[in-house]
């Protein structure tokens, strides 16, 4: 299993020297979350905590993870990143297409997109979606044209939501970006079973034992059993030596962690700060759990 840095909520000029420092002490990725905006009036019920409330305000600062991973990708080279998710429904897949090409080609094929749909229809509207944002039809098609996109040569669509005649995007990047889906709902887990790899918001062991489950089921049938398949799970109820490696047990290949929290230090603290909590982290469970599987 590998370990995931998740950078939410970070000042912008802590990213880069974050994500060198988990380089440095054997991370083998880092997640980059997605908030364009952040309205004054929330017209929908956060999906992701048991009370619906967002875990963030409106000064919490957020990037855009594409250009974040772009920046980390030219002072790195070795750590991969992803976005954690994108919601995909505030955004039209051509122009959007173009931007993930060009990370993976500038970061040398070291960048995952992962994609949810959203959950504010508001930001769908004032992005320029009028309708259709948060449709799962609406997803699947969009994600199909990205990769239509990005595979290289000129290429037509012609769909439900999306049109255009034929162009090329060059240079296609030299590998194909991995796809991982967000979501915990079974059209998300369907969803990502046709791709390369599922991403979770919080979760605990039971219900995260249960997707799992489903998903190889999902993937059997869909044919794709055989094919690598990432989990990446921030499981907030097993920790330490023993919790990591039950988390593997399970099926979970990239485990997202906040260093800095395990020891007290806060997403306001400097960055020097959390750069001693990344070794320690590495120290006390990467390095420990390789050597185990050496």
């Amino acid at each position: 299993m590998r370990f995931t840095c998740a950078l939410a909520m970070n000042p912008p000029e802590q990213l880069v020297p974050l994500a060198i420092a988990a380089e440095q002490n054997g991370f083998s990725s880092i997640a980059l979350p997605d908030s364009i905006f952040a309205p004054e009036k929330v017209n929908a019920v956060y999906p992701y905590t048991p009370d619906g409330k967002r875990v963030f305000t409106p000064e919490t600062p957020f990037v855009d993870p594409l250009i974040a991973a772009s920046a980390i990708g030219a002072a790195t080279t070795t750590i991969r990143c992803y976005s954690h998710v994108v919601k995909l429904g505030s955004r039209h897949p051509v122009p959007f297409a173009r931007q993930v090409g060009t990370v993976a080609n500038l970061t040398g094929n070291r960048f995952g997109l992962g994609l949810g749909i959203g959950w504010q229809q508001d930001e769908c509207r004032w992005c320029g979606i009028e309708s259709g944002g948060l449709k799962g039809k609406r997803t699947d098609e969009a994600i199909e044209v990205i990769q239509l996109l990005l595979g290289g040569g000129m290429v037509e669509h012609h769909g439900e939501y999306f049109d255009f005649e034929r162009i090329q995007m060059s240079p296609a990047p030299s590998e194909p970006v991995p796809v991982y889906i967000g979501g915990h709902t079974e059209a998300a887990l369907r969803r990502a079973a046709r791709h390369d790899g599922w991403t979770t918001a919080m979760i605990k062991m039971a219900e995260l034992r249960e997707i799992i489950a489903r998903l190889r089921e999902l993937r059997g049938a869909f044919g794709r059993e055989q094919e690598p398949f990432e989990i990446q799970a921030v499981c907030v109820d097993r920790f330490g030596l023993d919790g990591y490696a039950e988390q593997a047990e399970a099926g979970v290949t990239d485990a997202i962690t906040v260093p800095w929290l395990f020891y007290g230090v806060g997403f306001e603290a400097p960055v020097g700060e959390k750069q001693d909590c990344i070794k320690r982290f590495a120290e006390e469970y990467i390095a420990p759990l390789e050597a185990v599987h050496a």
